[in-house]
């Protein structure tokens, strides 16, 4: 992808993409899934709830019905029972981004944006620790995000669009430095009845 000019008003393009990407209702997505880690391949069945204004829950199942792991995330927190394997999800940063959603967290910087010679354009971040999340937009969308450490991207989503659809059809997380791959195909997507508070605690600590 090679960079064109940085004729970008990234203020007011990071705005645009974040009220279009917001989350508005409710939602349940039943979705596959499938890991490749290592020339070694897992699938299974999941399903993510999402609710206004920025509360997930994802669940991922084996073929089985054995459960895999169960996360929350709220606002910017990533919610996880002791000793679920975090390793296999993309981190926090990230997290969003595989719903479509554009949410960078609070503490980040925007350093800039640039237009993209395919028509889409890129919103770069700074995070405290010097690393650097790229967002790639294409047609108004939330096309991509990288985690970029040291000038090399590490982390990647990867994200596919029905034409008339918000929530993405695939969504591709890989890190390239662990050689992992995380696919998760949308099957069916509802709009539902808010969820009720506890959904947001995997952990079961709300309340004591």
């Amino acid at each position: 992808m090679v960079v064109v000019r940085p004729t970008v008003n990234p203020e007011q393009a990071a705005l645009a993409l974040e009220e279009r990407t917001r989350l508005r209702d409710a939602r349940r997505i039943v979705f596959d899934w499938e890991l490749n880690e290592q020339g070694m391949r897992v699938q299974g069945r999941g399903v993510a709830r999402v609710e206004p204004p920025y509360r997930a829950r994802l669940d991922l199942f084996l073929r089985s019905g054995d459960p895999v792991i169960s996360a929350a995330l709220v606002n910017g927190a990533l919610r996880l029972p002791p000793g679920a394997p975090a390793h296999i999800l993309p981190p926090a940063d990230l997290m969003w981004g595989t719903l479509g959603v554009f949410r960078p967290e609070y503490g980040t910087e925007l350093v800039g944006g640039d237009e993209l010679d395919d028509g889409g354009m890129l919103l770069r971040y700074r995070l405290g620790d010097g690393k650097e999340l790229h967002y790639r937009v294409t047609d108004g969308r939330l096309a991509g995000v990288e985690l970029v450490e040291g000038g090399h991207v590490t982390q990647r989503i990867e994200l596919e669009y029905d034409p008339a659809a918000d929530v993405p059809r695939r969504a591709v997380y890989r890190n390239l430095a662990d050689f992992r791959e995380l696919k998760l195909t949308a099957e069916r997507v509802d709009t539902v009845e808010p969820f009720p508070p506890d959904i947001w605690d995997p952990v079961g600590r709300e309340g004591r």
